[in-house]
């Protein structure tokens, strides 16, 4: 079952997988945010652990 329009990809400069997925692209930022501030959030506790408690 070959339901792509597309027949060949020679000369594509690039592969949009979720652009006509707005839902998709919401849900991917979300979870990269998400990943970011996880990321910040425990950055900042193990600073504060780390060098805070030798004072």
């Amino acid at each position: 079952m070959n339901t792509s329009p597309i027949t060949t990809w020679e000369g594509a400069e690039a592969y949009f997988t979720f652009a006509d997925s707005p839902t998709a692209m919401v849900v991917i930022l979300g979870l990269a945010v998400l990943v970011t501030a996880g990321a910040i959030v425990a950055s900042v506790l193990h600073e504060n652990h780390t060098y805070i408690d030798y004072k």
